[in-house]
């Protein structure tokens, strides 16, 4: 499927979800690439990442500043800046910011996923607080997603060097 010619400029504004830590800029919208892939770009606060979760979607992962423990079916390793990770879909995974700093990635979603509405959804579904997880996948079912348990801890350890 050819992509079309995309140029967008600036900045778009952040999607702010506090109970992950999480500040959220679209860059690409599915829509742009006629569904093939979208790509955010993320800000993680110390100490923080998402719960533990699956999706069909695809994601590649480029870590642009800090360090990660990232867990992926199962097996934990640390990513810093520059690192590059690809996570099949259906894959169980979770990552977390173990700096004191703020870290960021960028991550290319294929196929695209609609970033805005389900960032945004999920940010209302947090704004009190990360609800359980049963409540976390009411939501997550229309989105194809589950939410299999709690986020990393940064004092988790590793599986691999």
């Amino acid at each position: 499927m050819p992509i079309p010619l995309t140029h967008l400029k600036g900045f778009e504004g952040a999607i702010s979800i506090p109970a992950i830590g999480l500040e959220l800029i679209e860059r690409l919208s599915a829509s742009a690439t006629e569904g093939a892939f979208s790509i955010i770009e993320t800000i993680n606060a110390p100490g923080f990442g998402p719960p533990r979760h699956r999706h069909q979607e695809a994601e590649i992962f480029r870590v642009l500043e800090g360090r990660y423990l990232f867990e992926v079916d199962g097996r934990r390793f640390y990513a810093e800046a520059g690192d590059v990770i690809n996570v099949p879909g259906g894959v169980s995974h979770a990552f977390v910011n173990v700096t004191d700093k703020p870290a960021s990635q960028y991550i290319v979603i294929a196929p695209g996923l609609d970033a805005v509405a389900f960032f945004t959804g999920l940010g209302e579904v947090m704004r009190n607080g990360r609800p359980d997880t049963d409540v976390l996948n009411v939501f997550a079912e229309k989105w194809g997603m589950e939410f299999l348990g709690p986020p990393l801890k940064a004092s988790d350890t590793p599986t691999e060097a």
